[in-house]
């Protein structure tokens, strides 16, 4: 990092850069970095490394200790993003900054504070499978402000060139904030999908919520899981009951008045 003499605002100098995974993220970090800053890519499966470019490529923990990176971003999948850090810190020098992006902070926290490490945490509200990656000005990105000062400035001027809109909350913010907005439709997609019939010719509205349950269940079973396993998950379920219910009663009493009511208060709440 360095400062201008001008204006007296901080640049982000070119950085030897560490990515560990080479999945859909780690090859959307890779793309967006590799072209400022000198970038490598580890991954303990070389065959996932073919189609990575412009970077180096790592399978031994020797070539990253002679790269000497002076940033982690560690992109593994959810269920290893603990194991890929504990593999590779012993290589890391004293000085580097490591950094997540999972989407799941359960036990992170914990684990920064006593790994001796300075540290940032940012979780990309998108991901590759809906997302327009060469159009985020309406994605979101969460930086957790529990980290490195350096960190934080390096991922809001990575984010901020990307033109997603972030913000900057806790550890326990960012699960209250992945609790209602990724368990609440991920729950509604998998009732859609458990009562799903074939439909030999579907309506619009039923093909985009399949190719919505199509997308959601093509991510990690894991990741899933976690995210549901959230302590903060259960509320947000029971929410979605007590609306079933309620709804239930208003169609089987055919409540006209009733359902109006019902239709003009969840208008209210999606203006």
């Amino acid at each position: 990092m360095k400062i201008c003499v001008i204006c007296g605002a901080k640049k982000i100098k070119q950085m030897r850069i560490l990515i560990l995974g080479a999945g859909k993220m780690g090859s959307f970090f890779t793309d967006v970095l590799s072209f400022k800053h000198e970038t490598a890519v580890f991954d303990v499966n070389p065959p996932k490394l073919r189609f990575m470019y412009n970077c180096y490529r790592f399978t031994k923990l020797e070539e990253i200790e002679e790269f000497r990176p002076e940033l982690v971003i560690n992109a593994a999948t959810v269920k290893y993003t603990l194991d890929a850090f504990n593999q590779v810190l012993p290589v890391l020098p004293k000085d580097c900054i490591i950094s997540d992006i999972a989407s799941v902070k359960t036990g992170l926290k914990e684990w920064y504070e006593g790994c001796g490490f300075r540290y940032v945490s940012t979780h990309p509200m998108f991901g590759p499978t809906f997302a327009n990656l060469d159009k985020l000005s309406t994605e979101n990105a969460i930086i957790i402000s529990e980290g490195d000062y350096m960190g934080k400035i390096f991922f809001k001027d990575l984010y901020q060139g990307l033109g997603l809109n972030i913000f900057e909350y806790t550890f326990d913010e960012h699960d209250d904030t992945v609790a209602y907005s990724l368990s609440i439709p991920f729950v509604s997609t998998f009732v859609f999908a458990a009562v799903m019939k074939h439909q030999d010719a579907p309506g619009t509205t039923f093909k985009r919520h399949m190719a919505i349950a199509r997308g959601v269940l093509n991510e990690d079973d894991y990741l899933l899981q976690e995210i549901l396993f959230n302590p903060r998950t259960p509320a947000q379920v029971e929410g979605i009951r007590t609306e079933l219910n309620e709804l239930l009663d208003i169609i089987s009493r055919k409540d006209s008045e009733g359902m109006r009511m019902y239709l003009s208060k969840i208008r209210q709440k999606i203006k």
